[in-house]
């Protein structure tokens, strides 16, 4: 009998044991579950992280382009200004020369005409001969290529 008893004692223990035992188990297989689950949405979180990150490298690199764009438009509209600029200050540098002869002309001119008026026997002679001042009128010819140097 003290088999018998002893044993019935053993079985109590063993179900005690038995439902620590599953206790134990069912926390430890929750805990478990709710690591998976954890890491499931910190893997979520860093995808969703690295396709922000992608859409942004995207995005940046169609930015990149089109300033690149921009600055290579504004480099080539500048080199036709620069260039405009200088058949421009060739043309002014060559009018401003013409606008100095012809004001040498016409101080020329205007002082003989004073000389002519001044001098009534010049004045006679030109009325006579007026091909004596012809040289003055005429115009003074200069070709593009005077004005650069070799």
């Amino acid at each position: 009998m003290a088999t018998s008893s002893g044993n019935s004692s053993q079985i109590p223990n063993n179900s005690g044991c038995d439902e620590v035992l599953m206790v134990v188990d069912e926390r430890k297989r929750k805990r478990m579950q709710s690591n998976r689950e954890s890491a499931r949405r910190s893997r979520m979180r860093k995808q969703k992280h690295l396709d922000d990150l992608m859409c942004q490298v995207t995005q940046l690199k169609k930015e990149n382009s089109n300033i690149l764009s921009s600055i290579n438009m504004t480099t080539q509209q500048y080199g036709n200004v620069e260039a405009e600029n200088s058949v421009l200050r060739a043309q002014m540098m060559e009018l401003t020369q013409r606008l100095q002869s012809l004001n040498e002309i016409l101080t020329y001119i205007n002082n003989s005409n004073n000389n002519i008026n001044n001098n009534n026997n010049y004045q006679e002679d030109f009325q006579i001969n007026p091909w004596n001042l012809m040289y003055v009128n005429q115009p003074i010819m200069a070709s593009a290529d005077m004005l650069y140097q070799y």
